[in-house]
């Protein structure tokens, strides 16, 4: 019986909505991304409130809204508390990202879904891992590995392969093959028949074209509004797909000596760079190699000016710019206040390079032909003034007078009990002496605000202790202690200078000043909003930015993994069944697409036991080290011992068996093995001529069904001294049993 897996999707299938799925192996809950669109939709999460207590662990693949974005929200209202792994850069860039669009909001509402503090307390325990790192996980997960692959969309994007008696369960969502900029493409590619391959079905009927021919387009578009004396906004995530824009631009710029500026604004603009920075070994092989022999850093931006503040963008000078702002919806952030100052003049553009997700504006702008007239709304926070400041004053005051009057006439009426009701109980208090002295009052409510509390105090007529200490006369009640609010208030100069210094929970204070005083700011405030209808007079233009394979590409790579069973998630209906029917007749014949909430069981079919060896089999065993596995050719009996399947020497002569050659030929690393022991060598045709004469060729068959894809090595040519050479160098890269 193979490992026992289902899957139940919560969001994200026949749809472009947020992804989030429940995936079990063995009884272990596994949560897969735990996404949230721009809009906040509450209803989205239903299907996940209903199973989130069960979750065992959390698997985050992007650090983007749709794969992160309802984290912090889950942990607070909806009982996840799961440990939760990602690799590094999605931990950093999800931070980052969550602050940008928690600050985005709350400048134009009283935005109480999560705080600042949610989203912290989200991300203080993620366990951060590398690429290709096996972690085991323990206790009800014991047995089960799981690894994070290159997925080549965003900046430490994951494929993620989880691993249980041998069989893998691989989560490939959003995966782009091709190499950019600034990433290597996904190494989705180099996985091998899995038990059940998990993946999207978003991009299945889009075709891309060539990235040089794409590149060049875009920045003639830009050129050509720029040269009009016009500006061009481009909605981009906050640590995402941006960054690869970025480099496009700083190179053409760099290399064509133009001086239109170029503005990054999002609220966190500089922490993402500072970020990226350090995020070299992440980044795509050209970006490392230049930096290890120039150590110049690709990210050392000479020609895009960081800024966190709409207001510095309209200080600078009207002339034409380039301007890439969040959010990609334009429903929140600095390009939807752009788009609605920008979109009344003929002479700006609006270039999308990502489609905008369902219900939005950026979707709404999107459409063919695109509307001629859109209603906006606009929002700003003000500070209160005036009567309303003085309102706001008097409530707070009369507030604070209540809770002062009511903490009096406690003290008062509950003072008689503090000496004579509790004198005959086991804890002494000695409420006899005079008030706290000033001394102690100021330690109170300065330093480290540290709250006394008594212990069993000596009575009156013992000895004296022998370190110096003060005895706290305070009154007691059946509570405890009556105290004074107002002596344990903190002033508000120190809560802001002590959040300053703590803000940002593990972000080493790289947090942008003027982010962190808006949040930091107490000054009495009220969100102001009124309803524009924007007469749309811009270019709207959109090109194809979004980092993911483009549907040949996949059908490709999705025949070459060959997976024994292929679940479909996220996309349109018509993409999804385009897909689940091309994957029936050519990729495997186990095809899934569930719906909302529907589990499927996708258990693997392969005969597969658990085993034990006895010692005496085990003492003749010779083990041979093959990548993280130690693999042997075992002759023996089944038996049982204690209701266990055990292996035990045969009682006769073993019979002989065919040699098996174990092992993976890369021909590309054959070549330089060959060329090492001074073999001429060179790929010619698909094959490696090796020699005057010989030739060798790889060849995997793909017809099985059920098992693993047999692969053929081919060795050809006449039969001389070089072509046995050759031969028995090509058996040394094999164990042979």
């Amino acid at each position: 019986m193979g490992t026992s897996v289902q899957l139940t999707p919560l969001c994200g299938v026949y749809s472009e909505n947020p992804l989030c799925y429940l995936l079990s192996i063995d009884g272990f809950n596994f949560l897969m991304d735990c996404g949230w669109n721009d809009l906040c939709d509450t209803n989205l999460l239903q299907p996940l409130s209903k199973v989130s207590s069960t979750v065992d662990a959390v698997l985050l693949s992007h650090p983007d809204m749709l794969h992160i974005g309802a984290l912090p929200y889950a942990i607070k209202h909806l009982g996840l508390s799961a440990p939760v792994y990602a690799t590094e850069p999605v931990y950093r860039l999800g931070l980052l990202t969550m602050y940008d669009y928690y600050l985005s909001r709350r400048q134009v509402s009283d935005f109480d879904l999560y705080s600042l503090d949610d989203i912290d307390s989200a991300f203080q325990n993620v366990t951060r891992l590398t690429y290709s790192q096996n972690y085991h996980l323990s206790d009800k997960g014991e047995g089960i590995v799981i690894a994070p692959h290159v997925a080549g969309h965003l900046l430490g994007g994951t494929v993620w392969k989880i691993t249980k008696d041998g069989e893998d369960v691989v989560y490939a969502v959003d995966f782009n093959h091709r190499k950019e900029r600034h990433l290597n493409g996904t190494v989705l590619e180099s996985f091998v028949r899995p038990a059940v391959l998990i993946t999207d079905a978003y991009n299945a009927l889009n075709n891309q074209l060539y990235k040089r021919q794409r590149d060049q387009e875009f920045l003639e578009a830009i050129l050509k509004v720029l040269r009009a004396n016009g500006n061009v906004l481009l909605p981009v995530d906050t640590a995402g797909r941006a960054l690869e824009l970025l480099l496009i631009l700083e190179q053409y710029w760099s290399q064509q000596h133009l001086t239109f500026p170029i503005f990054f604004l999002t609220n966190v603009a500089t922490s993402t760079i500072d970020y990226v920075k350090s995020f070299l070994e992440w980044m795509s092989d050209s970006i490392a190699k230049s930096f290890e022999h120039t150590r110049d850093n690709a990210f050392l931006l000479k020609h895009i000016n960081l800024i966190i503040n709409k207001s510095e963008l309209e200080n600078i000078a009207d002339v034409p710019k380039v301007v890439l702002a969040s959010m990609p919806s334009l429903e929140v952030g600095f390009s939807h206040d752009i788009f609605v100052d920008w979109a009344t003049e003929a002479r700006h553009a609006i270039l999308f390079t990502e489609r905008g997700q369902f219900g939005t504006l950026a979707r709404m702008l999107q459409v063919d032909p695109p509307p001629k007239a859109v209603k906006v709304t606009m929002s700003k926070r003000i500070p209160l003034a005036g009567d309303e400041l003085k309102a706001y004053e008097e409530d707070q005051e009369r507030i604070k007078k209540e809770a002062a009057l009511k903490a009096s006439l406690s003290k008062e009426l509950r003072a008689p009990q503090g000496s004579d009701a509790n004198a005959g109980d086991a804890m002494v208090i000695d409420a006899s002496s005079s008030h706290i002295s000033a001394d102690v009052a100021a330690s109170r409510i300065g330093g480290f605000r540290d709250i006394f509390m008594d212990g069993f105090a000596p009575p009156a007529a013992s000895v004296a202790p022998m370190f110096p200490f003060f005895e706290n006369s305070a009154e007691w009640d059946d509570y405890g202690e009556v105290i004074n609010p107002d002596d344990y208030i903190i002033k508000e100069e120190d809560m802001n200078g002590a959040s300053a210094q703590g803000f940002g929970g593990d972000l080493d204070g790289k947090l942008d000043e003027g982010s962190a005083h808006l949040l930091l700011d107490t000054t009495p405030s009220k969100v102001v909003s009124n309803e524009l209808t924007v007469q749309v007079k811009c270019s709207l233009i959109y090109m194809d930015f979004e980092g993911r394979s483009e549907g040949r590409s996949i059908k490709s790579i999705l025949a070459h993994v060959a997976p024994l069973k292929l679940v479909l998630v996220h996309g349109s209906a018509e993409a999804t069944e385009h897909l689940k029917e091309h994957c029936s007749k050519h990729v495997c014949p186990h095809v899934y697409a569930p719906q909302i909430e529907e589990t499927i069981d996708v258990t693997s079919d392969l005969c597969a036991y658990k085993v034990q060896l006895s010692e005496r089999l085990m003492s003749n065993v010779l083990f041979k080290k093959l990548g993280d596995y130690e693999i042997s050719w075992i002759d023996a009996e089944v038996g049982k011992t204690n209701d266990m399947l055990t292996l035990f020497p045969v009682s006769s002569t073993p019979p002989t068996h065919k040699s098996v050659l174990v092992g993976d030929l890369k021909l590309a690393d054959f070549k330089q093995f060959l060329a090492s022991k001074g073999i001429q060598v060179e790929f010619a045709g698909g094959a490696l001529r090796c020699g005057e004469y010989v030739t060798l060729r790889k060849i995997s068959d793909f017809t099985q069904k059920g098992g693993t894809v047999a692969q053929h090595v081919i060795i050809e040519g006449p039969l001389t001294e070089e072509y046995y050479q050759i031969r028995e160098l090509l058996y040394s890269q094999f164990y042979l049993f």
